[in-house]
């Protein structure tokens, strides 16, 4: 199959032995390959279900360099690829598959169901890589290291085929295979380290029936982490399997049957009587989200480290800070404002003189704002996709955007199209803001770039009633960053019914949502918002999140995230009345 940027992935199928909508997905640890899964098919032997199986980019038969992937995030939107191509190509729906994987693979997994929030009947986590044994004392701050000096760094493994498995046969395999590779790049090894902290510290957003196996005698990865992750799940059914003498690679140990009898009773039982994943409607009044959101809000102490080091943060970005352009149209205008995003967007360093050009580069390079600036590209991709698939439909399109600021990645996007010679697909869009000063900005913009059929107004991006109304009724409508800034869920729910009721049946929905960020606390405390108040934001998980869309009318049709995680971009189709 062919991914999101061209690269050719190889897979393997095993078809059931009666028809099936069923499918079992599985996903190999490191340096290995899916034709490695033979045994474990063979063994399992759920005939009444389809199984697929790919070589990971970089691995088996699969192109790309051995061991390497420009990120961890490159593979879990191969992932979703994967799923998407496996549901389109034999007609079988998200909800009706299920997971098993080793390792490295399961950590893979784990963040996209983390950050896309698939509808799967359960998932199996066999010796999932939260930490790897790297045995080196500094180990991850001496790889980070040496990733600034080599952009592409790479380490030879120093697992040997005997600290895997007891079974002869399965070691001599190992060692014998040729499309086995030990090598791994170095950015993948933080990226999985990064990665496995995130997962770990916001477990509690995965909501899949999970099964993790656990070795007792793991020389490749650490055991607390795994209980670790287990004890926040918020699945209503886990559990954690400890094999006291197996090593690491427990899917092809010696006495392997007793593993594989458990991971098909737990898989058959979610298959025949699933667990219903929980409303989380209500997230902003109870559970995890609720509870961080509320410590956000907490004064901290006037001498405590924390509150001294947010008060001297704050003074700076108020004073010699303002040199930087960034921060200075951010104390002016709110950090989240769409003048502020639209200065992120442009990605040049501006200010008074070398200094201030320095803090404005330094500001801009802040993880929050990388992630806002791939969350634009993620934007336009899907924005892009929308559009094309309505003009293949021979549809004009009618967009709308609630609430655009200057509307950057609108007009981009249109400017785009004619570029890639789309210049006859008809486009009409309205970009919408409470700001004027925005609104002008963006005409400004769009004259700059020479697009056209672009109307700015006024708006309420909240208001169920006026969104309803809109005219003329839009078949795509964009919502960007603005719900990552109302942590009550009435307001959210309430704009998304209006525009449930305004798209046209059929039209799309693009949104946006920040399950995670890294300076939640920082924010919090240092920086404030357009309305002039501390920018308070309680992270929503995916789920809650698509919950809130489908309650209005809304399918999701796929989710792309960022590179750490911070931001995901989702395209839904409007298919019912709210």
């Amino acid at each position: 199959m062919t991914s999101w940027d061209g690269t050719e992935l190889f897979y393997r199928c095993w078809a059931p032995a009666t028809s099936s909508k069923k499918a079992l997905l599985l996903f190999h640890r490191g340096h290995e390959h899916s034709g490695r899964f033979q045994d474990f098919i063979d063994r399992l032997a759920m005939d009444d279900c389809w199984a697929f199986a790919w070589d990971a980019r970089g691995h088996g038969h699969t192109e790309g360099e051995r061991g390497y992937a420009p990120s961890l995030t490159t593979l879990v939107r191969d992932l979703e690829c994967f799923v998407e191509h496996i549901a389109d190509k034999h007609r079988i729906t998200v909800d009706n598959m299920a997971v098993v994987a080793n390792s490295i693979g399961a950590i893979v997994v784990s963040a996209w169901i983390h950050d896309h929030a698939p509808p799967l009947r359960a998932t199996v986590l066999a010796t999932p890589a939260l930490r790897v044994k790297l045995y080196v004392p500094l180990a991850i701050p001496a790889l980070r290291l040496l990733s600034l000096v080599r952009r592409k760094a790479f380490i030879t493994s120093y697992v040997r085929p005997r600290m895997l498995t007891h079974d002869e046969e399965m070691i001599r395999e190992y060692a014998e295979d040729p499309l086995i590779t030990r090598n791994i790049a170095v950015n993948m090894l933080l990226d999985l380290h990064d990665t496995a902290t995130r997962l770990m510290d916001h477990a509690s957003a995965v909501h899949t029936p999970t099964l993790i196996l656990s070795a007792g005698r793991d020389w490749v990865v650490h055991q607390k982490p795994q209980r670790r992750f287990h004890d926040a799940l918020s699945s209503r059914t886990k559990q954690i399997s400890v094999y006291d003498d197996s090593f690491h690679a427990i899917l092809h140990e010696a006495e392997r049957d007793q593993t594989i009898d458990e991971i098909r009773d737990f898989l058959t039982k979610q298959f025949h009587d699933p667990t219903t994943l929980p409303s989380l409607l209500d997230a902003d009044e109870r559970g995890a989200s609720r509870n961080a959101f509320a410590r956000l809000c907490q004064p901290l102490p006037y001498w405590s480290p924390r509150g001294m080091l947010y008060r001297g943060t704050r003074l700076f970005l108020h004073t010699l800070g303002r040199l930087s352009r960034g921060i200075d149209v951010g104390c002016r205008t709110g950090f989240n404002s769409g003048a502020s995003l639209d200065h992120v967007y442009r990605e040049q360093a501006r200010g008074w003189g070398p200094l201030g050009r320095l803090i404005d580069r330094i500001y801009l390079n802040g993880p929050g704002w990388r992630g806002v600036r791939e969350r634009k590209q993620l934007l336009q991709e899907l924005l892009t996709r929308a559009i094309r698939e309505l003009a293949r439909s021979h549809r004009r399109v009618q967009l709308l955007d609630i609430a655009s600021g200057p509307g950057r990645y609108v007009l981009d996007t249109l400017a785009q199209l004619h570029v890639d010679q789309f210049a006859d697909v008809d486009v009409r869009a309205t970009l919408c803001d409470r700001s004027t000063e925005a609104l002008e900005q963006g005409r400004a913009t769009a004259e700059q770039l020479g697009v056209t059929g672009v109307t700015f107004s006024a708006g309420d991006a909240l208001c169920e009633q006026s969104l309803a109304a809109t005219t003329p009724r839009p078949n795509l409508a964009v919502v960007s960053g603005l719900y990552e800034l109302i942590p009550e869920n009435a307001p959210v729910l309430a704009s998304l019914r209006g525009l449930g009721k305004a798209v046209d049946p059929d039209g799309f929905l693009v949104y946006t949502n920040q399950p995670w960020h890294p300076q939640l606390e920082l924010i919090a405390h240092s920086l404030d918002g357009f309305d002039a108040k501390p920018w308070r934001m309680r992270c929503r998980s995916q789920l809650e999140m698509d919950q809130l869309v489908a309650t209005a009318g809304f399918k999701k049709i796929t989710t792309l995230s960022t590179d750490q995680g911070i931001f995901t971009v989702s395209l839904a189709r409007r298919t019912c009345a709210p």
